[in-house]
């Protein structure tokens, strides 16, 4: 693994109401708040981390999860080291609209890692763990189980992502 100082953009993707804001809240702040508050454009948090013998300044891009204004979208990508991609286990269409969530992002930033997280794993699921963990491996990425609302596998996460940027397995 490499070892020194970074910054680190990542993004957020996925539909609306998927949970993203409530996973950086509880990231960066350990906070959970059921109300639903729509993202407006993008919002960027700051969190310093180590991993290994790395320091991380990870800038946190949460970016709006309507597919409508997918135009601004490739200007909030532009020189992202990775992202996580996140669907809302109670919702299977937010896993199926991944693939072209993942495309736009690809398209501009290249082969950048990313992490799907099946999110609200404490709800009643709609769809199964194998099932996201066949479709993340079939769109060639790695996957989690997540809730912001507990907590589950939150700070895993960004420790992987964050692991998997600086190029260590």
């Amino acid at each position: 693994m490499h070892s020194g100082k970074y910054i680190i953009k990542l993004c957020l993707l996925g539909d609306g109401a998927v949970g993203k804001t409530s996973l950086v809240r509880r990231y960066v702040f350990d906070v959970f708040d059921d109300k639903y508050l729509m993202s407006f454009g993008t919002k960027v948090s700051k969190k310093k981390v180590n991993i290994g013998d790395s320091e991380i300044d990870f800038m946190i891009w949460d970016i709006l999860g309507q597919k409508t204004h997918e135009s601004l979208h490739a200007a909030y990508y532009r020189g992202a080291a990775g992202a996580l991609a996140v669907c809302d286990f109670t919702r299977p269409d937010t896993m199926r609209n991944l693939k072209s969530w993942l495309g736009s992002f690809r398209s501009v930033v290249g082969d950048m890692p990313v992490l799907i997280l099946g999110n609200k794993s404490d709800l009643e699921k709609a769809f199964s763990t194998t099932e996201l963990e066949q479709f993340a491996s079939g769109v060639g990425c790695r996957m989690l189980e997540t809730s912001a609302k507990t907590g589950l596998n939150v700070e895993n996460a960004f420790k992987e992502i964050g692991t998997l940027v600086l190029g260590a397995d």
